[in-house]
């Protein structure tokens, strides 16, 4: 197996949003805000070459949406999902399976293109990978989360007839299952070169998340993203496990340990450095 790291753009989101209850001169420390109260964030994904398969965790924003939506979100960076994957001599007919860790538009947006006046996938060739309960909570969306749910990005995925569910033990990689961000968002556990390494999507998107309270104004129940970041954290720091992070803009990986004030973060580090 190999990992490589596909770097799609930068973009911004508010801090307090991002830091939910935690005041600004606590989590500024770690991630500075600019003038307008926004926080830089990456959308890293990541590639797995495995055997025969080639396995896309997540794939960015993508550039669909029109000049108001995108006015909101400051894309920047030299980055892109094409550029990356051909960076590392793939293409997107080259990928076999698309898995998404849940459809909010910074993680799938990426997965479906216009040509034309149509939409189409930009991966024709690959299985797109969610899981049943969570797509009914997509493509039924509440109130709070409707505006991150973008059926432009989700439907075509069914409409070709790609999308697949997981059920069992299709993937190479163990799943964590998470749904205090949203409903059933899932985390990658993967084993590579003697560490498993977990792709962390939403359920940590930094390092300056770490600590418990340090929660998203995003999350929907965030009492349960309270107890699902303590479980996954304390066996993170027990068995060591090398925490991907998918929107820290600076790190790429983390290991976390055990203190007196809780888990805490150890070292960061580049995914190469495995």
């Amino acid at each position: 197996m190999k990992l490589h790291v596909i770097n799609t753009g930068f973009f911004k989101l508010d801090g307090g949003a991002m830091f939910g209850v935690v005041p600004k001169s606590i989590w500024q420390k770690s991630n500075p805000a600019d003038e307008n109260n926004l926080c830089t964030w990456a959308m890293r994904c990541l590639l797995i070459e495995e055997g025969n398969r080639l396995i896309l965790v997540d794939n960015g924003i993508g550039n669909k949406q029109d000049a108001k939506f995108f006015s909101h979100y400051y894309l920047h960076g030299d980055d892109s999902l094409s550029k990356s994957l051909h960076s590392k001599g793939f293409s997107e007919q080259d990928v076999t399976d698309m898995f998404l860790t849940h459809l909010h538009f910074d993680h799938c947006g990426g997965g479906v293109q216009y040509k034309g006046d149509q939409l189409e996938l930009v991966f024709n060739n690959a299985h797109y990978w969610s899981n049943q309960d969570h797509w009914q909570w997509a493509t039924k969306p509440n109130p709070r989360e409707k505006a991150s749910f973008i059926k432009e990005n989700i439907l075509p995925m069914q409409e070709s007839g790609h999308l697949k569910f997981v059920q069992g033990n299709e993937l190479p990689f163990d799943i964590f299952y998470a749904s205090g961000h949203t409903d059933k968002m899932m985390i990658p556990k993967i084993q590579y070169k003697g560490y498993t390494v977990c792709y962390m999507a939403d359920l940590l998107p930094s390092t300056g998340h770490i600590p418990l309270p340090y929660v998203m104004g995003y999350d929907t129940r965030p009492l349960l993203t309270l107890e699902e970041k303590e479980r996954f954290l304390n066996e993170a720091a027990d068995k060591q496990y090398v925490l991907f992070l998918e929107h820290d803009a600076v790190n790429e990986c983390c290991t976390v340990k055990r203190t007196e004030k809780g888990i805490r973060l150890d070292r960061t580090f580049s995914l190469a450095e495995l």
